[in-house]
């Protein structure tokens, strides 16, 4: 038999924990000289980036291209912490330094071409111990958002389908790397033959051993650097039949840092540090924050989300702002600190019962002190809600959802069948939270800007700085 031997190694979701990269670095560099004389295919599957990082803010994502350059990667995917919160200038010009690695994706396009740019490539071909080894690249399909960034992104699944199609007769072994989902994952090994195996990522899901799954080989190693990927299989060119030898996530604690990328990611941070001390305002006394009652900090945010959006009313959650300001100097460092998750504002059209109950939820601890991961959020606990353009009477002691007493906007009682215009942020949409205020009739996104883009402005106006101690809540 003429069997030939094909590795894949791969990591995914790491968002920027620089701290775990050296020893992934170590781990890759050890896997790929394991299996030197197979010549592995070493692919990240995205979310490299993740502008929670001082490393990844302060640079562009050049501090991870960096990183992935000096690691070497055949291929890397854009995930959506790439696609969509960096503009496509942005990122063509952090992908522009990438060094001996191809940027794969065929779902997300130019629209004036129908193309991928010129710095990305819609699938590769690469050449192993003489198999032919197509991969496909696929991201997560998010259209309201890319649209807004001025990207054309297509459905994943289609495109796999169309992209196997092609594929499937000019190569030995046809491999997908998808941002897309554990789920969706399983739907592709479903819908379309010819797929041999998925390597996975998005959902942040551990598959310590492949799935076998309607004849195609799912993999994924977990998150944030923890593990990567080792797939070992054996191509039969007399039966033309892959088998899988062995699969397994290794785990990066038992391999040594790169000293390497340690000294390359300690200049990174000081150079990224160095560009975010910029200071963008100056405040004469303290302003605070408290994920538990309406605070200056919060009001100030609600405030600003509804004047960005142009809205009758402004809705954020407290913990979207992790710590107070003190008096002085504010930097671009320090907001990243009080604020880091990349969510972005956005108006929703709500009606007046759906905001009661919102607001009903933002009085009960087990809203509160809720934990959220993922959707962009980057802080500990939800928090209550903190609002703008709304006066609210509450008695702190009676039962659950019968807490207000009355509800104003602008000065005049809610009504529950109107329909307010709502400046709040994307994460509600995502059905996440306070689930009521995902239910919007309609959604306006505001991309590029995050909320601490909205916070910086708001602090550089000393007028929304004095109304942000007026009181909102009151109890009766």
């Amino acid at each position: 038999m003429d069997e030939r031997k094909l590795v894949l190694l791969h990591t995914n979701d790491i968002h920027s924990h620089f701290e775990r990269m050296p020893r992934i670095a170590e781990a890759l560099r050890q896997l790929r000289s394991k299996h030197e004389a197979s010549h592995p295919i070493v692919i990240d599957c995205g979310d490299h980036m993740d502008r929670m990082r001082p490393e990844t803010e302060g640079s562009g994502g050049l501090a991870n291209i960096a990183v992935l350059n000096e690691t070497g990667y055949d291929m890397v995917v854009p995930g959506n912490n790439e696609g969509l919160t960096l503009t496509p200038a942005q990122l063509g010009l952090a992908y522009g330094e990438r060094q001996g690695y191809t940027v794969v994706c065929g779902n997300l396009l130019d629209p004036d071409t129908g193309e991928p740019p010129e710095w990305m490539e819609p699938f590769r071909i690469f050449h192993r111990n003489g198999l032919r080894v197509g991969v496909i690249g696929l991201t997560a399909f998010y259209p309201d958002f890319y649209s807004l960034l001025g990207w054309n992104i297509v459905d994943p699944i289609e495109t796999a389908g169309r992209l196997t199609e092609l594929l499937r007769p000019q190569v030995h072994v046809l491999v997908v790397v998808s941002h897309l989902g554990i789920n969706q994952d399983k739907a592709m090994a479903e819908r379309i033959r010819g797929i041999d195996i998925i390597i996975g990522s998005h959902t942040h899901h551990l598959l310590e051993q492949p799935l076998l799954h309607e004849g195609t080989y799912i993999a994924a190693a977990g998150c944030y650097g923890r593990y990567v990927g080792e797939l070992e299989f054996g191509y039969d060119m007399d039966a033309g039949v892959l088998r899988l030898h062995s699969g397994a996530c290794r785990d990066t604690d038992g391999f040594p840092p790169s000293l390497i990328l340690e000294s390359l990611i300690r200049h990174e941070e000081e150079t990224s540090r160095k560009r975010l001390e910029q200071a963008v305002a100056t405040l004469a006394g303290p302003i605070g924050i408290n994920w538990g009652a309406e605070s200056g900090l919060g009001n100030l945010l609600a405030s600003g989300l509804r004047r960005w959006t142009d809205a009758e009313i402004g809705i954020v959650n407290a913990g979207q702002v992790l710590q107070g300001l003190e008096a002085g100097a504010v930097t671009k460092y320090r907001l990243l600190e009080i604020c880091p998750s990349p969510i972005n504002p956005c108006l929703v059209r709500l009606r007046g019962e759906e905001i009661r109950v919102a607001l009903e939820e933002a009085l009960l601890d087990e809203f509160i002190g809720k934990t959220i991961k993922g959707f962009g959020f980057r802080g500990k606990e939800l928090g209550t809600l903190c609002v703008s353009g709304v006066r609210v009477e509450y008695a702190a002691d009676a039962e659950p959802y019968r807490k207000i007493r009355s509800i104003e906007v602008n000065g005049e009682p809610l009504a529950p069948h109107r329909v307010y215009k709502v400046g709040t942020i994307d994460m509600f949409t995502f059905g996440i939270g306070y689930l009521s205020l995902g239910r919007g009739e309609t959604v306006d996104y505001y991309l590029p800007e995050f909320i601490r883009d909205v916070l910086e402005k708001q602090l550089c106006d000393e007028n929304e700085i004095r109304l942000s101690s007026v009181t909102r809540w009151f109890t009766v």
